[in-house]
C-alpha cells in the first residue's frame, strides 16, 4: 500500500492553477472592459486561497510535525516570512490595478504579472520543502495511523461545498490512476447517488480526462450529462 502523503495531490493542483493564472494574466487583453478588475480579483482570490491552505496545514499537519520533527517545522516557519511578503506585494498591486489609468494599464499589468511570479517562485520553494523535508520527517517519526488521523480530521472539518471545491481544484492536475482512486472513494461514500455524484465531481475535468475517468471506473459516461 502506498505511504500516506499529506501534501502531494493538493500541491499538484496548486501548481497547475498558479501556472495557468500566470499564463492567462500575462496574455490578457487588459484594455478590455472589466479585464483589470477580473485579473485583480483572480490574483486576490489566489492569495486568499493560499493563506487558507497554510492555515489548514498549521492546524492539521504542522502541529504533529512540531512535536516529532521540530527542525523541519522551523524551516517551514522561516519560509512563511518570505511568502507573507510576496503575498502582500501581490495584493497591493492587484488592488491598485482596476483604478489605473488606461495609459498606465499595460505597465501595471506587467508589474502585477511579475509580482504573481514572485509569489509562484516563493511558493514553489515552499512546496518543495514540505514535500522533500517535512513529509519524509513525518514518515520517519509518525505512524501511518497518525497520518491517517490527520486526513480524517481535515475531511471532517470541511463542509460539502468546501470538499467539492477541493476536488474541483485538485482532480484536473492528477494522473489518471490517482484521480480514479479518489473519485471511486467519493462515489462509494454516497451509495444510490453515484451517477449525480460522479458527474458533479468530474465537472472541472476536460473531455479527455472525464472520458478516461469513466473508463477507469467502468461506468457509462452518459451519467455526466444527466446531472
Amino acid at each position: 500500500m502506498p505511504k500516506i502523503d499529506l501534501y502531494r495531490n493538493v500541491h499538484m493542483g496548486q501548481r497547475a492553477r498558479l501556472f495557468s493564472l500566470a499564463t492567462e494574466l500575462g496574455a490578457s487583453d487588459i484594455t478590455r472592459s472589466g479585464a483589470a478588475t477580473e485579473q485583480a480579483d483572480r490574483c486576490l482570490a489566489m492569495t486568499r486561497e493560499l493563506r487558507e491552505h497554510a492555515d489548514h496545514e498549521d492546524t492539521f499537519i504542522h502541529q504533529l510535525l512540531r512535536e516529532r520533527a521540530p527542525e523541519a517545522a522551523d524551516a517551514l516557519d522561516a519560509e512563511h516570512i518570505r511568502l507573507d511578503a510576496a503575498f502582500a506585494a501581490l495584493d497591493e498591486r492587484a488592488r491598485a490595478l482596476p483604478a489605473t489609468s488606461a495609459e498606465a494599464l499595460p505597465e501595471a499589468q506587467h508589474a502585477l504579472y511579475l509580482a504573481l511570479n514572485e509569489v509562484i517562485s516563493a511558493y514553489l520553494a515552499h512546496l518543495h520543502l514540505e514535500e522533500t523535508v517535512a513529509m519524509p520527517a513525518l514518515w520517519q517519526y509518525a505512524s501511518e495511523q497518525e497520518l491517517a488521523a490527520v486526513f480524517t480530521a481535515f475531511r471532517a472539518s470541511r463542509t460539502q461545498v468546501e470538499a467539492l471545491t477541493d476536488l474541483h481544484r485538485m482532480l484536473p492536475a492528477l494522473p489518471p490512476a490517482s484521480r480514479a482512486a479518489i473519485v471511486r472513494g467519493v462515489v462509494e461514500a454516497v451509495p444510490g447517488r453515484a451517477d449525480g455524484t460522479l458527474a458533479t465531481v468530474s465537472s472541472t475535468l476536460d473531455p479527455d480526462q472525464r472520458h478516461r475517468l469513466y473508463e477507469d471506473l467502468g461506468v457509462p459516461e452518459v451519467w455526466a450529462f444527466q446531472a
